[in-house]
């Protein structure tokens, strides 16, 4: 089974980098950094207004759990907001591709 990780960052090169280190630990298959994304949230209480940009991973279920702690360890908020699901569906091909992550 796929599992997809949504997670923000502050910019595309510390983005890249947290995904270039879940790539070399063979936690994900793939990050997508998706620019120009404009955040309106409440924290601590208080209203903001950032300029992010979005990630979403690509893994193996199984690692599912282990990607989102280890991303949780590198990120460079204090308290980033990572999501994480279980895909109920994928291409065979693509199912192939993360399921070879797990082994």
């Amino acid at each position: 089974m796929s599992a997809l990780i949504w997670c923000p960052f502050p910019d595309s090169v510390r983005a890249e980098s947290a995904i270039g280190t879940l790539l070399d630990e063979r936690l994900v298959a793939c990050g997508n950094i998706l620019p120009g994304m404009t955040s309106l949230y409440v924290w601590q209480g208080e209203r903001h207004r950032d300029s992010e940009v979005g990630v979403l991973l690509k893994t193996d279920a199984t690692l599912l759990e282990a990607a989102i702690t280890r991303l949780s360890t590198i990120h460079p908020y204090e308290t980033p907001a990572i999501l994480g699901w279980r895909c109920d569906a994928a291409a065979p091909a693509t199912a192939a591709w993360l399921g070879a992550l797990a082994g």
